[in-house]
């Protein structure tokens, strides 16, 4: 009895010891998450390796991992830039991003966790800048704002894809350009519409005005060609036609053939 506190001793010791080395050794990365394992003695940051995943990890007490978030994330910008004219217009992006998964070893030891700061806003606000330079404020007052989006998409992209991150999609939400630019340019827009509202009247007006030229000149030219076709030999076969028709009918009573203008019959009724 007397000896066993000096056995135990040491037992406690070692198992204080194991507790601490597996509470260094333990490592649990979250869902959405992704572990650069650096080792201490070992060169440093692993990028010849997939990063550890998600889970209970077990590493040499002595060794480091460091945990990043490879979700899509997303950065919100509101960037002041200069139009082609010299404007100062505000805008209102955001863009989508996450790490390159498998190259997450060397992002950490090129750029490292602040990555978001030393790259990707750059990027894009130096891809804003530069489209934005290309563009009228009239130009992002209208339809080009769709264009205008996918360059600063496309012109971001070259940039992050040398950097270990993947862009996904650049928003651009809102515009805001100085008032009385913004009030110049509605009534000139006002302008236009009003005026390809009166040039659609004045074409229609002008379609409805060839329509009746175009039937009237068709009548005229029925009338010609019937006039032309109307020959007192003609007319006297048809004056005889109506004359046969005329005597069936129960209401003829005398027939006088040939005592008519050019010989047509006289047909006497009961009047």
């Amino acid at each position: 009895m007397e000896k066993l506190p000096k056995i135990a001793l040491p037992v406690i010791f070692v198992a204080v010891v194991l507790i601490i080395l597996l509470a260094k050794s333990a490592v649990t990365i979250g869902s959405g998450e992704a572990g650069v394992l650096y080792k201490t003695f070992g060169g440093g940051v692993v990028t010849d390796e997939p990063p550890l995943g998600e889970g209970f990890q077990l590493i040499a007490p002595w060794n480091k991992v460091i945990i990043y978030e490879v979700r899509q994330q997303e950065l919100f910008e509101k960037m002041k830039v200069l139009s082609s004219n010299g404007l100062e217009i505000q805008i209102d992006a955001s863009a989508w991003y996450e790490p390159v998964y498998n190259e997450l070893g060397n992002l950490h030891q090129s750029l490292g966790e602040g990555y978001l700061q030393r790259v990707i806003q750059p990027a894009i606000r130096s891809a804003a800048r530069s489209v934005i330079g290309r563009y009228t404020p009239d130009d992002l007052y209208s339809t080009k704002r769709d264009a205008i989006q996918v360059e600063i998409y496309e012109e971001t992209k070259k940039i992050l894809d040398k950097q270990y991150v993947q862009l996904n999609e650049v928003l651009v939400r809102d515009v805001t350009l100085p008032p009385t630019i913004k009030e110049a340019i509605e009534r000139k827009l006002k302008q236009e519409q009003e005026s390809l509202e009166y040039e659609f009247r004045l074409e229609s007006a002008r379609k409805e005005a060839e329509k009746v030229i175009i039937e009237a000149k068709g009548k005229a030219e029925s009338n010609r060609i019937l006039s032309a076709s109307l020959t007192d030999k003609i007319l006297q076969d048809k004056g005889i036609e109506a004359t046969v028709k005329l005597s069936e009918s129960p209401n003829s009573k005398v027939i006088v053939i040939g005592s008519g203008d050019s010989g047509l019959p006289i047909i006497l009724g009961n009047q």
